[in-house]
């Protein structure tokens, strides 16, 4: 049984987004954009006993993606990305890496965009997409971290 639920929340342009109730309690008050508990060692080794047992058979042990990742294959999937500081995750804010982990990342992108990256929202908690999505951002350098609270606060801003 889930321990917490997924919140749903509108958001601009009358599309619906899934995001947990910790960020949205956040954004309602306005703290800190840098969400991810990535600096909590008890919730980023939980987020990597995750990580290695729902996510490191694609993405890597190590973080580093497939080969080619960039490059669609046959039949028009792309695959997985790097989660290190190689890659193109820390680009984007906390609460577009949670629904893309919850929904999947064709359901996020949407269009003809093909991916293998099924929605872990029916297996792992909020908390836990929370752990994992922590866990890869402990591996980052410094100065990415500081770029994607940048973004996190860009995005914050604008309600995104």
């Amino acid at each position: 049984m889930r321990h917490t639920t997924f919140a749903v929340l509108l958001a601009a342009g009358g599309m619906t987004a899934f995001v947990p109730g910790e960020i949205q309690a956040q954004m309602a008050t306005g703290t800190s954009p840098g969400i991810l508990p990535y600096s909590d060692a008890k919730r980023v080794a939980n987020g990597q006993q995750i990580y290695d047992a729902n996510c490191a058979a694609c993405h890597g042990a190590d973080l580093q993606g497939q080969p080619d990742w960039r490059v669609a294959d046959q039949d028009g999937f792309l695959p997985a990305p790097p989660h290190d500081e190689t890659g193109h995750t820390w680009h984007h804010d906390d609460i577009l890496l949670f629904r893309i982990v919850a929904l999947g990342t064709e359901a996020v992108v949407g269009g003809s965009y093909k991916s293998n990256m099924m929605g872990f929202q029916d297996i792992l908690t909020e908390d836990q997409v929370l752990d994992v999505l922590a866990y890869i951002k402990s591996t980052w350098p410094e100065d990415v971290i500081e770029v994607h609270n940048e973004i996190n606060a860009r995005a914050q801003i604008f309600g995104q």
